[in-house]
């Protein structure tokens, strides 16, 4: 089955309209599980600090020591100037990743997607174990299936509005996974096969994690072929590794593009990950290639000196083309490959 139509947070948008599309990006988000905690004077200083001119190198080095970063759930306002910048520069979607334990506002990202005129696809499902409501954790497979299901047909009721969902994800696993991760895939796995709908997976750092995730998706049912792996930024840092794992058949997502912290996190720099890239074309797998920038805190957005919505357009796509990827290669990267997941193509 081919979509016409993809489900956006103000309503369904023709497919030939999605145009350039960013697959893995937050407008509203929180990643406070994640900080470091302070434990002396100096740290807790620093902590709770605003972000200045000053402490940007520190705070770039050092992203989750900062209570002040974990967090764009309050900054709308930077966000919706980074997705006008985005849609100046020829973008036209975003695929908001911000489900179930990251804080996932609908409502914002209506105010949000209204304000800036660039379509916004909202997801549903679970992120990682450590962050899900204990309520929800002892939820069924039926029961989650159920939930999924809901929110991709009838829509997630808000004032003045329903929104249905376009993509079950990004669904988080750690590693080892769970046994409510476990469930939680079998769920995704149920709920895509019922309604034919893409799916994100969030993979944690091990190499192994992309495969046991997708070996249990698919034992539930999932569909490889309409699914994405993302973060193969810092999962895969050899090129057999990430070659082995594209013959599996799942879309490979680069999504930390502007991402250059090495120091902090084993991520690759962006001239990195076109080389992985060019490796991944010359092999043949240009059709299931999606790259990103992982939007995800306040370092992100150019109010904070960060890379905004256009780092992709305004510095990844020129250096490609010196590097030898063709234009063609880079059109479906950024509209052809995320067209065809998001349409289920």
């Amino acid at each position: 089955m081919v979509k016409s139509q993809v489900e956006t947070v103000l309503g369904a948008v023709d497919a030939e309209d999605l145009g350039i599309t960013l697959p893995h990006e937050h407008v509203v988000m929180d990643v406070s599980y994640y900080t470091t905690p302070p434990t002396n004077d100096e740290e807790r200083e620093k902590y709770h600090a605003p972000i200045t001119m000053e402490n940007l190198n520190w705070l770039r080095h050092n992203l989750y020591k900062s209570k002040v970063n974990v967090s764009i759930y309050n900054e709308e306002e930077a966000v919706i100037a980074d997705l006008k910048a985005y849609k100046q520069n020829g973008g036209a979607t975003v695929v908001e990743n911000t489900v179930v334990g990251i804080n996932r506002d609908v409502q914002k990202m209506v105010n949000i997607s209204r304000a800036s005129g660039v379509h916004l696809v909202c997801g549903t499902g679970y992120f990682v174990d450590a962050v899900i409501p204990g309520d929800v954790k002892s939820n069924s497979v039926e029961k989650i299936t159920e939930t999924l299901i809901s929110e991709i047909n009838e829509g997630i009721k808000l004032k003045d509005c329903v929104v249905k969902t376009g993509i079950i994800g990004e669904v988080g696993t750690s590693w080892p996974i769970t046994d409510f991760e476990k469930r939680s895939l079998r769920a995704t796995a149920i709920a895509q096969v019922q309604t034919q709908t893409p799916v994100m997976l969030h993979p944690a750092e091990d190499p192994k994690a992309p495969f046991e995730v997708l070996r249990l998706f698919q034992e539930a049912g999932g569909d490889a072929k309409r699914t994405v792996m993302a973060h193969m930024d810092y999962v895969f840092p050899k090129d057999e590794q990430v070659l082995a794992f594209a013959d599996e058949g799942a879309f490979i997502e680069y999504d930390f593009f502007g991402s250059e912290i090495s120091y902090l996190v084993p991520y690759m720099s962006d001239l990195q990950r076109i080389e992985k890239i060019i490796k991944l074309i010359d092999q043949g797998h240009a059709d299931k290639i999606l790259i990103s920038h992982d939007i995800h805190a306040c370092h992100n957005l150019t109010k904070f000196g960060g890379i905004g919505f256009s780092h992709i357009l305004d510095y990844s796509v020129p250096r490609m083309l010196q590097l030898g990827v063709t234009q063609a290669n880079i059109d479906k990267m950024i509209v052809g490959n995320p067209k065809a997941w998001l349409t289920y193509y």
